[in-house]
């Protein structure tokens, strides 16, 4: 029989019943569950090590022989953070499922990166992402830009990300094992640093599929279990539980303005595109395009990045939307979460607590499962930061700039050196950190504006460094502004959002259109090698008399971007049908599900003329 709980008399119960909680005591065989894998994670990189010792291609690259299905796993391993469930839940505890738009509106970019960019960028033939600015620009603007995104994004933005992620390792520790901060750092730095230093992108890749079925295993068989729980009892009791009711839909509430463009016009008009953000970059970046580049070829970079897509939206967010509900009913206020813990730090408590709080709940064996599930998941994301970071340090700062004659051991050494120093200087940040969503939100302002320049760049022969450079400053002073001036404190974060993004893409538009276009003959190399659709180079080719179909490519515009309907369309209903099935609202999820599926055969035959072609 199903127990039902008011707010207020459940709130009694959770206040006495944990008040005297302490750290839960594991089982030998929770222990065995946790550390053998661990183990076994670190023995791989010591395994790899000579391999991805012989050169930057083999530890950056994995030799580019990858094929798509580990790839594409990969990618979907390195966004299934320890941070993401608690960020997760932190969305639907404030804003309900709905709030979920403020990532779920990735999916956009994710299916532009798929049909649009994934070939170009493997058929570039690069080491990394960020040496695409010496080969569509040129001179020492390009050379400066390079080596500045290298250490701005290799260092500064990926360790806040790392930090995050760390964020988050703390507080489930913290609830979960009892152990203080410094501890969750050593050891969580310890197994990293190991298998990431040693052997490379090819350890990390590796790791990262047995990571993330573990990861699946662990999150799924919590969810089960803690909906069965005689506080809850099935699916049907949770959704109409009190605290729960109003949190269940699919979108925001059309009928509260606030609502309406804060959590859904906004990120599904203007942030998908607009913001740079790591793993939905627009046109693709970072360890989503150093994917693509350790690929076989183009088209097995084009399929993990569909396969990506598809996990990440619509294979993994409902056992984390389920037990963020769950959490509604056993904690529905941060005070419960605060009487419940009392040991814990006051200043980390936050709705994203609640995730880690919910899995004390779980029996012997799971719970070694889950925390291990937990565990691969923060370290599968931090080892490919790790390995991405060195790479830009490793070759675009240090070959390009201080020693361009350095050979390939010394350039590995420089890679696993710059990984040690990335890692402490991510566990130093996360000790400011307030929670998964404060940076989520800090990193979204930051990147504000700069997205449209990142899909352009391919396709209008116009841009140039200062068009790079002009959004970098203008979107981070901005965002500063907004931080520290009572001008931030007084606008929502849709509205700092559109602020950013507009006077951001104003500014390099000017600065485009006012500066003088990069040389001939650097445009004319980028187009000869890259291939991309000439629709905005016209201009540029028929000014300087040169033949359009020397540097034309097979593919066809219109297949691209109905494959790019189709996978959006597609992968919203397969997200929502697996919703409505959980629901029980069998008319809603057979439709959900059949568009689904039908989207899913319409891009394979798309698949097949592109090829084709």
């Amino acid at each position: 029989m199903t127990s039902r709980f008011h707010a207020d008399s459940f709130t009694a119960y959770s206040v006495s019943s944990h008040s005297n909680f302490e750290p839960m005591t594991l089982s030998t065989l929770d222990l065995l569950i946790i550390f053998i894998p661990l183990l076994l994670f670190m023995l791989l990189g010591i395994l790899q090590r000579q391999k991805a010792g012989r050169s930057t291609e083999e530890f950056f690259l994995s030799g580019r022989q990858m094929p798509w299905w580990l790839l594409g796993i990969s990618m979907v391993a390195t966004t299934f953070s320890a941070d993401t469930p608690n960020l997760v839940t932190d969305i639907v505890r404030k804003n309900g499922i709905g709030g979920n738009w403020a990532w779920w509106a990735f999916l956009l970019t994710g299916m532009l990166t798929v049909f649009v960019y994934a070939k170009l960028w493997r058929r570039s033939g690069m080491l990394t992402d960020l040496e695409f600015y010496e080969l569509r620009y040129g001179g020492k603007m390009a050379a400066f830009l390079r080596g500045f995104r290298a250490l701005y994004l290799g260092f500064f933005f990926n360790v806040v990300i790392m930090a995050g992620v760390l964020l988050a390792g703390i507080k489930i520790a913290s609830i979960m094992l009892g152990w203080d901060t410094w501890l969750t750092l050593l050891v969580s730095g310890l197994v990293t640093l190991t298998y990431s230093t040693l052997g490379g992108l090819r350890s990390v890749i590796l790791t990262d599929l047995f990571q993330f079925a573990i990861a699946m295993i662990g999150t799924i068989g919590a969810a089960i279990y803690i909906i069965q729980m005689p506080e809850i009892g099935s699916v049907e009791a949770l959704l109409s539980h009190a605290q729960v009711s109003g949190k269940i839909d699919f979108l925001p509430d059309f009928s509260d303005p606030d609502q309406l463009w804060m959590l859904f016009i906004i990120p599904i008009a203007v942030q998908w595109w607009s913001v740079w953000y790591p793993g939905a970059e627009p046109g693709g970046g970072g360890y989503i395009v150093q994917r693509m580049l350790a690929a076989k070829n183009e088209r097995h970079a084009l399929y993990a990045t569909l396969f990506f897509n598809f996990a990440h939206y619509a294979l993994r967010p409902w056992p984390w939307i389920m037990i963020a509900l769950a959490s509604l009913v056993f904690f529905p206020g941060l005070a419960d979460i605060q009487t419940a813990f009392p040991d814990i730090d006051a200043n980390i408590i936050n709705d994203d607590l609640a995730y880690p709080a919910m899995l004390t709940f779980l029996p012997k064996g799971l719970i070694g499962l889950v925390i291990l599930s937990l565990i691969s998941a923060l370290l599968s994301t931090l080892s490919t930061h790790l390995n991405w970071g060195a790479s830009y340090v490793a070759h675009d700062f240090y070959k390009r700039f201080v020693e361009p004659e350095a050979d390939q051991k010394k350039l590995v050494l420089i890679g696993r050196l710059s990984t040690l120093f990335l890692m402490f200087s991510a566990g130093l940040i996360a000790l400011y950190l307030e929670s998964a969503l404060s940076a989520f939100n800090i990193l979204l302002q930051i990147g504000a504006g700069t997205g449209l320049i990142f899909i352009l760049r391919w396709f209008w022969w116009r841009i140039n460094t200062y068009s790079e450079i002009s959004a970098m400053v203008a979107s981070f002073l901005i965002a500063l502004l907004l931080e520290l001036t009572p001008l931030g404190n007084e606008l929502s974060q849709g509205v700092s959002l559109v602020l950013g993004v507009g006077l951001t893409t104003l500014t390099w538009v000017i600065v485009t259109l006012l500066t003088p276009p990069e040389d001939k003959e650097v445009l004319w190399n980028f187009l000869h090698k890259v291939k991309p659709h000439l629709w905005g180079w016209k201009i540029f080719l028929t000014q300087n008399q040169l033949d359009p179909s020397i540097v034309k490519g097979k593919e066809r515009f219109g297949l691209e971007i109905s494959g790019f309907f189709a996978g959006v369309f597609g992968i919203y209903a397969l997200l929502f049908g697996t919703g409505y099935t959980l629901y029980g609202q069998w008319l809603p999820a057979i439709f959900c599900w059949v568009v689904g599926i039908v989207a899913m055969i319409y891009i394979v035959r798309i698949l097949r003329k592109m090829w084709a072609s």
